[in-house]
């Protein structure tokens, strides 16, 4: 029978195991997708997909609640504005978990835990990723997916500089390389 069984407790004292749910639950929000156990990750399940009905409320009294269990007010912010938007329409079921396997040092079962996103918050992501990749190349539009910077002048020869030739020891230009040492125990002594 289940008589008063609540929770895991996953081997450690109350503390520890609330800081490791704790950790864990902002980790999730942060990431969006974690990997831990599977023990872990049904305990950070229930307590995630509380706290993500609390952000849907989205009243001072469910933000202070939250932001007392999360562990930065950054990713408070995120589950509140950019999480919690997503799940307006769902009644539940926010997160999943994908077992992926064992581990190898001692065999115990993992499993991604990770929130559930719609196609539309998918494609979004997409779009979201490639503006900052273009962004960061400082291209924009059509220009960021047709590849890395100067292909076409370096395919031409325009604009293209030669790299200067370095030596055997890093020197610009050359240099004439190092006389032919040998490795004794006494140290490197030279053999030419």
């Amino acid at each position: 029978m289940r008589h008063r069984r609540d929770h895991r407790k996953l081997s450690r004292t109350a503390s520890h195991r609330r800081a490791l749910l704790r950790n864990l639950v902002t980790a999730l929000f942060q990431y969006e997708r974690i990997e831990t156990t599977v023990a872990k990750a049904k305990e950070a399940r229930r307590l995630a997909e509380r706290l993500i009905t609390f952000a849907k409320r989205g009243d001072v009294a469910a933000r202070r609640h939250v932001t007392r269990f999360v562990m930065r007010p950054a990713v408070t912010s995120k589950l509140f504005d950019t999480i919690a938007p997503w799940y307006t329409e769902r009644a539940g079921g926010y997160t999943r978990i994908l077992r992926i396997g064992h581990r190898l040092g001692d065999a115990g079962e993992t499993a991604y835990l990770e929130l559930v996103k719609s196609a539309e918050q998918k494609e979004q992501d997409r779009k979201d990723r490639e503006a900052v990749e273009a962004a960061r190349t400082g291209k924009a539009g059509k220009e960021a997916k047709a590849g890395k910077p100067g292909k076409e002048k370096a395919a031409k020869g325009e604009g293209a500089e030669p790299k200067p030739k370095r030596g055997r020891r890093g020197a610009p230009g050359g240099a004439e390389p190092a006389a032919p040492t040998k490795k004794t125990r006494r140290g490197t002594v030279k053999t030419g």
